[in-house]
């Protein structure tokens, strides 16, 4: 139990600005972290379906809802996510060979495309969660979770881009076969919940999902031959923008036939 609970202080120390308890971050420590990043997920989605609810009952303008929905999970998140995406839109967009891209990643700087791509994906973003209403919430805030499964289970199934780095070494310490059961259970949980609210929207919400993680992998396989924290990173930004907008695909698909 006390090793559980140092997984769990160490994946919100790592991957949220959380409060945490502080542990020793040993091999033994270690081994269950990918199994409690979903949690953060969760705290982002019930937060996020809080300030949703708030907003309404306070009657807020439209345009500040958006951006509080847009703000939560970066807040809580630190950006580490977001910062994976422009690494890695930087080493994709530099057309070099396989071990300059992975050069780059490791780079600190921000690059032209990083900027651009991030400019563009805040404005894809506030453009789709502007349209995210209603009902079509409650289904959305369950990707913080889903996104967060998928990305566990790729650290610990997928090949690594280095043996080096976060990955590599949350890969070689973590109980791989415990972390994919329970990142599968969580996905599969997540889809009843989404389908019992509302079955289309959520066949919208996980095709989106899912799209973005076999998108994931064939990027990583093909520019860079594995993941590594940064490629985590970038495919959790990623869904949490599919998702949502296959959910606002579906919701206009449903108004013009019905």
């Amino acid at each position: 139990m006390k090793r559980l609970w140092s997984s769990l202080n160490i994946a919100f120390s790592m991957y949220s600005r959380l409060p945490a308890a502080q542990c020793d971050w040993s091999e033994e420590n270690m081994r269950y972290v990918m199994c409690f990043f979903p949690w953060i997920g969760l705290v982002i989605g019930v937060l996020s379906l809080g300030w949703n609810m708030l907003a309404s009952y306070l009657q807020v303008n439209d345009p500040l809802r958006t951006v509080g929905l847009m703000l939560i999970p970066l807040a809580v998140s630190g950006g580490i996510h977001l910062d994976g995406l422009l690494d890695t839109a930087d080493a994709l967009s530099s057309w070099r060979p396989r071990e300059k891209r992975l050069e780059i990643l490791k780079d600190s700087h921000a690059g032209a495309f990083a900027i651009i791509i991030c400019a563009a994906y805040f404005f894809l973003l506030y453009g789709v969660l502007d349209m995210v209403r209603g009902e079509m919430v409650v289904v959305y805030v369950f990707v913080f979770v889903i996104s967060r499964s998928l990305s566990g289970f790729s650290v610990v199934t997928f090949p690594k881009a280095s043996s080096k780095g976060t990955v590599a070494g949350f890969s070689e310490s973590a109980q791989t076969r415990i972390i994919q059961i329970t990142s599968i259970s969580y996905v599969i949980i997540c889809a009843a919940f989404v389908l019992l609210l509302h079955p289309l929207y959520g066949i919208a919400l996980l095709l989106g999902a899912l799209s973005a993680f076999f998108w994931y992998y064939r990027m990583a396989m093909k520019n860079f031959g594995g993941i590594n924290g940064d490629l985590a990173g970038c495919f959790l930004s990623v869904c949490e923008l599919a998702a949502p907008f296959a959910l606002v695909v579906m919701d206009r698909i449903l108004h013009v036939i019905g």
